[in-house]
């Protein structure tokens, strides 16, 4: 049975729950990120707070909780310079493992969809993940997103290197001349 789920962004009073949660993703599974665990160590409180709470109409990060406990975040960037502005990123996706598979990682991404659909003058998402993540991809293809690329040696984890597949989903904006 799925657990009750409240998704909503996170602010500065999740900042401590955040960190723990990404702490826990980056040492369980540190090859379906870019970040590491030195970097995230040297976070201090004032940079957690500025990645969840600045320009919150442009940069979210959302929360899945069930009984007030975080389980899943998603992260959303939209791209600042003005030749790029049209497009974001999504970054950060982790579901903690006893989560898994009850759709809460599905209901995150479309949360974070719905939201990004939202912004006006975005006109295109976009993320890159793991070849290694094979549950993240399916559920990325599912919601939409299309492979464009892929890095080879995009991450180096020791002397192990791991590809990226970079996707793009197109946001479906009404034609103002189909009127």
């Amino acid at each position: 049975m799925t657990p009750a789920i409240d998704i909503r962004p996170l602010t500065a009073d999740d900042g401590r729950a955040w960190w723990e949660l990404r702490l826990e993703a980056l040492e369980r599974d540190p090859e379906a990120f870019s970040a590491s665990l030195e970097a995230h160590h040297k976070l201090t409180p004032e940079d957690v707070r500025a990645r969840l709470c600045s320009d919150p109409a442009n940069n979210v990060v959302l929360g899945a909780f069930t009984e007030g406990q975080l389980v899943g975040t998603a992260g959303f960037v939209r791209e600042p310079g003005p030749k790029e502005h049209h497009k974001g990123r999504v970054w950060g996706v982790y579901l903690k493992e006893d989560f898994r598979g009850n759709k809460i990682g599905r209901l995150l991404m479309t949360s974070l969809i719905d939201r990004a659909s939202q912004i006006e003058g975005l006109e295109q998402v976009m993320l890159s993940v793991a070849v290694t993540q094979a549950a993240a991809t399916a559920l990325y293809r599912s919601l939409g997103f299309t492979p464009f690329g892929r890095e080879p040696r995009a991450l180096k984890i020791g002397d192990r290197y791991i590809d990226e597949e970079f996707m793009i989903l197109p946001l479906e904006k009404a034609d103002p001349s189909s009127g």
